[in-house]
């Protein structure tokens, strides 16, 4: 099926946006960093009308919500897109509600905050504010963009728990399912400052035919026809992928005991990389190679 809209999905950065750090300036611009000027404007260029698009900030994940929407308000103001309001929706009742769903209904783009995961899922899974989101990521021109907890949520299926140190015991890691934007991927966050590379390997191991994304703070992927994806941001993209494992201690082990794994690809992707889901290949920026449909 042709899918009209993008995900943009980000590892996650300052939870509140820069604007709200302890060193806050006078002088606005000393307070953006990249994630600001450089995936918050990208959102706003791939959107259908610019600086004129209507942007709906979620931060049902997060637990403080006010805060956080406001300084993202603030950042999406600063770069010219003045059309910006905040849904707190902290309640599956209040995902039902005609005048919430009106607004979604008429958004250009939803950017979904940092925070809980199992929140975003437990309180907008399967509600008709969550089938409108699907249905005008399918047939329009709309964007979801989420960071954090708004980015590992995005996929059919999610991690939601499991320690970075432990992340390579059997059953360390706790999967559910996500919202469903993109399936055959699963993605983290936060990925490279937090060490979360053994979460992923498990999660692939786990079920081969899932492609690993780990997100680095700052760094997002552009996902176009849900299968393109191009690096976007200042750190790493790393990719996982299970599907020429050769073997595996897995079944054979008992939880709690460490995960052997033999043949597992590991791809790195930075800013202007792409690489295409439905054939595999890693297209580098500066190579003469392409990818093509």
């Amino acid at each position: 099926m042709e899918i009209k809209g993008k995900l943009i999905i980000i590892g996650g950065a300052v939870d509140k946006g820069s604007f709200a750090e302890v060193s806050f300036d006078e002088n606005v611009a000393n307070n953006l960093n990249f994630f600001e000027k450089g995936i918050l404007k990208r959102i706003i260029n791939e959107s259908k009308h610019k600086e004129d698009s209507r942007i709906e900030v979620i931060t049902t994940a997060s637990t403080i919500p006010l805060e956080v929407g406001a300084e993202y308000i603030k950042a999406f103001n600063y770069l010219g897109a003045n059309n910006v309001d905040v849904l707190h929706i902290q309640k599956r009742e209040e995902a039902v509600q005609e005048d919430i769903l009106k607004r979604v209904e008429e958004a250009d783009v939803v950017m979904f905050t940092g925070g809980d995961q199992l929140r975003l899922t437990s309180i907008l899974g399967g509600t008709r504010f969550h089938k409108i989101l699907l249905e005008k990521y399918q047939n329009e021109e709309f964007i979801y963009a989420g960071t954090s907890a708004g980015a590992a949520a995005s996929s059919g299926s999610m991690i939601y728990q499991g320690a970075s140190k432990e992340a390579l015991l059997k059953g360390e890691i706790k999967i559910t399912s996500g919202l469903g934007f993109i399936d055959d991927v699963i993605v983290d966050t936060h990925f490279v400052q937090r060490g979360r590379i053994g979460r992923l390997f498990q999660a692939v191991v786990t079920n081969p035919m899932v492609l690993g994304i780990g997100l680095g703070e700052d760094t997002g992927l552009l996902i176009t026809d849900g299968v393109k994806m191009e690096a976007i941001g200042s750190g790493l993209v790393i990719l996982v992928d299970g599907k020429q494992i050769k073997n595996t201690n897995l079944t054979d082990v008992s939880l709690g005991e460490p995960i052997s794994i033999s043949n597992l690809i590991v791809h790195v992707m930075s800013q202007g990389d792409l690489y295409d889901l439905n054939t595999g290949e890693l297209a580098i920026h500066g190579e003469s190679v392409k990818i093509t449909d």
